[in-house]
């Protein structure tokens, strides 16, 4: 399956590029230092492995199924981690072209610990959603995240997506094992809302209120 053509997603604070090799040894070094935060998150851990984080990546996007994103900083280029479009189905509901997806999940994000609670990851999110729903015109984003994760949770409650449960141990865990797995999703009906907010929460970011 082929999937949507890649694109460079540009805003104020971030861009998010189509990763490649040329993004691993920006991987590793956002990855150095304290991992704390990367306990429940596949966090490559230096450049070998930063190179084949990026491999699986493009080996998932060949099939169609998922499109990878460095997320770099806007103003000074500088690699901070790394996100994507996940899970893209393509099914036959509507007049859209072949290779569109009618449906997709953003998820395998990880930031540096100093780009973490910093305006990166909500235009990055907004970033992708707007290409989804305005771009794509799919009609669900879904996102998820391992259920012990209470931060990833309220980040993605404040989107203002919609909690759609826990299924219990869905898939393997970072860490071993299998993880529970909390569901959120965004309507296409639901967008205009969620870009109103991610829109003003932005705006403050970048006045400083």
């Amino acid at each position: 399956m082929t999937g949507p053509a890649p694109a460079v997603l540009a805003g104020r604070h971030v861009r998010l590029e189509p990763l490649g090799f040329q993004h691993a040894a920006g991987l590793a070094a956002a990855a150095a230092g304290d991992r704390s935060s990367f306990t429940l998150t596949r966090v490559p851990d230096g450049v070998d492995d930063a190179r084949a984080y990026v491999e699986d990546a493009l080996e998932e996007e060949a099939r169609g199924w998922s499109r990878p994103f460095a997320t770099v900083l806007a103003g000074t280029g500088e690699v901070v981690g790394s996100t994507r479009f996940l899970d893209l189905q393509y099914w036959p509901v509507d007049d859209r072209p072949p290779g569109v997806p009618v449906v997709a999940e953003i998820g395998a994000t990880w930031l540096a610990p100093y780009a973490q609670r910093t305006p990166v990851n909500t235009e990055s999110k907004y970033l992708m959603l707007r290409h989804a729903f305005e771009v794509w015109r799919v009609q669900r984003v879904t996102l998820k995240t391992d259920g012990r994760n209470t931060r990833s949770r309220a980040a993605i409650e404040r989107l203002g997506a919609h909690f759609d449960g826990v299924l219990r141990r869905f898939n393997p865990a970072a860490d071993a094992g299998l993880r529970d797995a909390a569901f959120f999703s965004i309507l296409d009906e639901e967008w205009p809302q969620v870009r109103e907010g991610l829109v003003r929460r932005l705006d403050r970011a970048s006045t400083g209120g």
